[in-house]
């Protein structure tokens, strides 16, 4: 039987998912490291180090664990993706899965941020450990089939373009809401302390990420809109099926320096914020939010102008610019600009690339898995999402040990004295050298042989 194709509607409730798991992933990303590594600010602040804080061959225990935990995340996910791909269920390949993982990623992520001693303990390191592998276990369960979702329900280059333009949006909003955190948590920190009024707050947001994720796993019928028959293949040859695909190689090179980089910014954003900058924590968000709102005017000329000039151009010109807003980063608190100043200017900067680089790279994926199903014939898009996934995962890994580590250097320095800053400052002058790197590799991806390959196909005759 013949799928219908998606409408708007139906692209915006997926989308929603994507609002869900952003919020718990944005909440991990930004603030775990924060959390469990404070800065002399925040341990002044209430805050206490729940883990020890020494170094092993130059890496702490944050380090450590968030970088195994996406390592586990990055091998876990073809795993899942195979599961998906080859799934036999009455509602579909995917939304059994998203309905079964949304409410224990919620919970876990709560947990991520409950120690179980009151005080600085190694207990408190071997339950995070534990939690963070639950997390990123049930983060790879739900996003995994989710984004598999994304070349299926986007079967034409229009919806394939206005799906990621949609799931952006949810995403950057997502992450905004994640940014509240301390600006929430600050309304109970009198009554609960510093630590509760986190939890608390990690706690409300959860609750609400869960809803959303429900929204798509219930209200999408996937058997009417999606492909639903089982693939053949076993996962690991399907993963290794994937990275046969040249392009897919180019691609997912550039997208590990890309990740890399970016994980280094995120992880290192509100340490810019408060340290180099000397900016309140709260300040995190009305940075974020004007960057957002600025990325979502940029939208609508983005999606029209991949249609026109295609994907390739733009993103290759995301790259350097965001590469040029990590090298500003880096001299915040340096040159004589107001700290406020300095920090919208960051924000204004990154606004564009983050529109470009947050839509365009996932219909980047959507089109070389609907070339490589024309060429082979085989359906694989939820293990080039998972391939996808595992690549830049792995690179996350690696960056949480590089800016975990770089970041203790100088980090006791109190503010005013030589050399105050320069951990952080590093880690933006490492993330500007890996963007560029990225975007040299990306050049090389063949747009034009992939969507003429889809074209011959017939895929795109029927526009939604």
């Amino acid at each position: 039987m013949e799928k219908k194709i998606a409408s708007n509607k139906i692209l915006w409730i997926f989308a929603i998912g994507q609002l869900g798991w952003s919020i718990l992933s944005g909440i991990v990303s930004n603030w775990l490291v924060f959390y469990f590594q404070p800065s002399q600010d925040e341990i002044a602040k209430g805050q206490i180090e729940f883990l020890p804080q020494g170094t092993f061959l130059g890496l702490t225990i944050i380090g450590l664990i968030t970088a195994f935990g996406r390592i586990f995340d990055a091998v876990t996910d073809p795993l899942i993706a195979g599961k998906s791909d080859s799934l036999k269920h009455k509602l579909g390949r995917r939304i059994p899965f998203m309905r079964a993982a949304a409410l224990p990623f919620g919970a876990v992520t709560v947990l991520m941020f409950t120690s179980p001693v009151n005080s600085t303990s190694p207990v408190n390191a071997a339950a995070l450990f534990v939690f963070a592998m639950l997390f990123y276990l049930c983060m790879t369960s739900y996003c995994t089939p989710y984004n598999a979702l994304i070349p299926e329900l986007g079967r034409t280059q229009n919806n394939r373009i206005n799906i990621s333009t949609y799931i952006s949006v949810t995403y950057f909003v997502g992450t905004a809401v994640a940014y509240l955190v301390p600006n929430i948590a600050a309304i109970f920190m009198e009554s609960l302390g510093y630590s509760g009024g986190f939890r608390l707050t990690v706690g409300i947001l959860s609750a609400f990420a869960v809803i959303c994720m429900f929204i798509p796993a219930f209200l999408i019928d996937e058997n009417t809109y999606a492909d639903t028959t089982p693939a053949t293949e076993s996962a690991a040859k399907s993963l290794v099926s994937t990275f046969k695909n040249k392009d897919f190689r180019l691609f997912v090179a550039s997208d590990i320096l890309y990740f890399v980089a970016l994980t280094l910014f995120q992880t290192g954003l509100s340490f810019y914020i408060t340290v180099l900058m000397r900016l309140d924590s709260g300040m995190t968000f009305p940075l974020f939010a004007i960057m957002t709102f600025i990325s979502l005017l940029c939208y609508a000329p983005v999606n029209v102008l991949a249609k026109k000039v295609g994907k390739k151009k733009l993103v290759a010109f995301a790259f350097i610019f965001f590469a040029v807003t990590f090298l500003v980063t880096a001299f915040a608190g340096i040159l004589p600009i107001p700290s406020l100043a300095y920090g919208i200017m960051v924000a204004v900067l990154a606004a564009i690339p983050m529109a470009i680089l947050g839509m365009l790279p996932q219909a980047v994926v959507a089109d070389i898995a609907e070339s490589d199903m024309v060429t082979t014939g085989e359906s694989r898009h939820g293990m080039f999402y998972a391939a996808r996934t595992f690549a830049f995962k792995m690179g996350q890994s690696v960056s949480m040990l590089i800016f975990t580590s770089v970041a203790t250097i100088n980090r006791d320095i109190p503010y005013g004295v030589s050399g105050y800053g320069l951990g952080y400052r590093l880690t933006a002058l490492i993330a500007t050298v890996l963007c560029l790197a990225g975007g040299i590799v990306f050049l090389r991806y063949d747009e034009k042989k992939v969507l003429s390959i889809i074209a011959k196909d017939g895929k795109d005759s029927k526009e939604g």
